[in-house]
């Protein structure tokens, strides 16, 4: 059985190698992308079981990203809101999103998402 990639959008390094080992070690692969603009690149050449989206990134943020993911792909790939913000459940409703994580998250809270939301 081919292995779900995920798609993981932030401008932290460390957090994203995070998220890389955890979720490798549940069998998923995992794509990264440091901005919207590179995660839209990512999504040419394949489109994941899930996106998880920081809002807050330079060149294209999390809000850019989601309206061109929209408008070029509706809903092809469910997304998940990772942010440190306080108001992660608003910027969830903001890009209708099917969920948010705020971080700092709890590696289990992180799996349970990911089962949860990713496509199969």
């Amino acid at each position: 059985m081919e292995s779900k990639s995920i798609l993981a959008v932030d401008d932290d390094p460390d957090l994203l190698e995070m998220i890389g080992m955890v979720l490798a070690t549940e069998d998923y692969r995992v794509l990264t992308a440091m901005n919207g603009k590179e995660a839209l690149e990512m999504i040419t050449r394949e489109m994941p079981s899930l996106i998880l989206l920081d809002m807050r990134m330079p060149v294209m943020n999390g809000w850019e990203f989601a309206q061109a993911f929209r408008a070029q792909y509706d809903d092809a790939a469910p997304i998940l809101v990772v942010t440190a913000a306080q108001d992660a459940k608003v910027s969830a409703d903001q890009i209708g999103a099917e969920g948010y994580l705020a971080k700092p998250f709890d590696i289990e809270d992180l799996i349970d998402c990911v089962r949860r939301y990713a496509r199969k």
